[in-house]
């Protein structure tokens, strides 16, 4: 019997042993076999990707099942394309990123001989929580440098999308040892237990919420932690801005998925007399990519009951608090009656501090809308805020934009659109306090799952070995003050 339907159902002690098993047997792998060749890692890269290939059909539709509706061609849009490209950007830069990196030494010593570099070591044994809003993707794009690092992994998938999960455990086994990648599904209890152990490197992406918990059951072992987390990430669409092309930006972004991204724009800055164009410009933009969403195969469903449940409960809320509510709903369809749990892309306006939709994190397809006059507004809110883990900012003013950014802090940022920095290999993907910490993705994923090992060599020289070296006297005097000095 499997791990993963060993654990599942069980609790957190039971579920503990037998994950520490395979934590224990995938170092004893590490530990005897060294440090894999750079054709040990293509081959697990080559596996990933082999898997993405051939399985698509069979994740695309256990994504579907696991949201009562999702889009095949998104979920090979979101899961299996982007998972593959980073995969292969791994391994086409893998052989460069393995080579020593030389350092320099301080003087006089670089003079005599002495040398210095660092060398990326594997750390050995990664753990993996991976979350529901897009399973297969933040499954194996970690995968990319964990693998790219020389890594073996253990990976808990969410209990969200339990299909989605059951397939990915059985193909990992079909491809992979377990002292190389295994898979433990289960619930909280699993994931309680699994956040426990001794790993070398834990990754968590998901809720800071559930991180608060998951850093103090990895600080028991002191275990380096990678949280990739979310927040509220803001918009700014500047007074120089093409609103109408603002909002068919944010509107994809917004309805991609149906808003369940931890990088989803979460609310709007809107120029004051702007609003209407604004509003406009998205019903215009919705309409347009679906004309229809109760029975549109390109609409994603909320994935359960307590997610629809949570996001209309913002939008009473705000309702009882004063806003406008405009859905948007091009066919006007009628969805108190579905088989699925879609809901319409609805703007909130007169968005307020003391609704629930500006406290908490949305993941759906709601997005509030504040007003502005000076650009130093949108700054002093965000600021006064919990750092996002994306910022967006859309306009044509230079000035304005540079303020903007040397001025706010974020995980990052997207200039005239949103969240495509994420799809970027070059660019570092993490945020900063709340919104998370560490980050990935390409050389600064290689770098996160490896330990940069600092290494000096000691010149042969004798003047080297003796400068410094009692007894102490006039020589050693005049050595110390030729360097301690302004």
């Amino acid at each position: 019997m499997s791990v993963a339907e060993d654990t599942r159902g069980s609790d957190a002690d039971s579920a503990g042993g037998a994950i520490r098993e395979i934590v224990d047997r995938q170092k004893e792998a590490h530990i005897k076999e060294g440090a894999p060749s750079l054709e040990r890692r293509i081959d697990w890269i080559d596996r990933a990707i082999a898997l993405l290939v051939d399985n698509q059909k069979e994740l695309a539709e256990a994504m579907a099942a696991d949201f009562g509706h999702r889009s095949i061609e998104q979920s090979l849009l979101t899961d299996i394309m982007s998972s593959i490209g980073p995969l292969k950007h791994s391994k086409k830069h893998l052989k460069q990123w393995m080579k020593p990196e030389k350092r320099k030494v301080m003087f006089p010593l670089g003079l005599l001989g002495a040398k210095a570099r660092i060398e990326y070591q594997p750390k050995g044994v990664v753990g993996v929580i991976s979350p529901w809003n897009f399973p297969v993707n933040l499954t194996f794009v970690p995968l990319s440098g964990i693998f790219a690092a020389g890594n073996r992994t253990i990976i808990k998938p969410s209990e969200y999308t339990p299909v989605t999960s059951d397939v990915m455990a059985r193909l990992f086994r079909e491809a992979y040892d377990e002292t190389e990648v295994a898979v433990v599904t289960g619930g909280p209890a699993v994931g309680e237990a699994f956040s426990r152990q001794p790993f070398d490197h834990l990754l968590f992406t998901g809720a800071t919420s559930i991180a608060h918990h998951v850093m103090r059951a990895a600080a028991e072992n002191l275990v380096p932690l990678t949280l990739e987390l979310g927040g509220k990430s803001p918009v700014i669409v500047s007074k120089s801005a093409d609103v109408e092309d603002a909002a068919a930006r944010i509107m994809n972004g917004k309805t991609l998925n149906a808003g369940q991204i931890c990088l989803a724009p979460d609310y709007v800055f809107v120029p004051e007399g702007k609003v209407d164009a604004f509003v406009g410009a998205a019903e215009k933009s919705v309409a347009k990519m679906y004309p229809t969403l109760k029975d549109n195969p390109d609409y994603t469903s909320i994935v359960n009951q307590r997610h629809f449940d949570r996001l209309n409960s913002y939008i009473d809320d705000a309702k009882a608090k004063g806003a406008k509510i405009v859905e948007v709903n091009p066919a006007n369809e009628d969805f108190s009656q579905q088989q699925t749990h879609k809901i319409p892309p609805t703007i909130v306006l007169d968005a307020t501090d003391d609704m629930k939709i500006m406290q908490e994190e949305i993941f759906g397809p709601l997005l509030p809308v504040k007003t502005y006059k000076e650009s130093d507004e949108t700054i002093d809110y965000i600021n006064e805020n919990d750092r996002p883990l994306g910022l967006y900012y859309f306009g044509e003013d230079k000035a304005e934009e540079d303020k903007v950014l040397k001025n706010t802090t974020a995980g990052g940022v997207t200039v005239n659109d949103v969240i495509m920095h994420i799809s970027q290999e070059d660019l570092p993907f993490g945020g900063i306090g709340p919104s998370g910490m560490g980050a990935y993705h390409g050389f600064d994923g290689f770098k996160e799952f490896s330990h940069a090992k600092s290494i000096y060599t000691q010149s042969k020289s004798k003047m080297v070995a003796e400068m410094f070296r009692p007894p102490y006297g006039a020589k050693t005097q005049k050595n110390l003050a030729s360097q301690i000095k302004k």
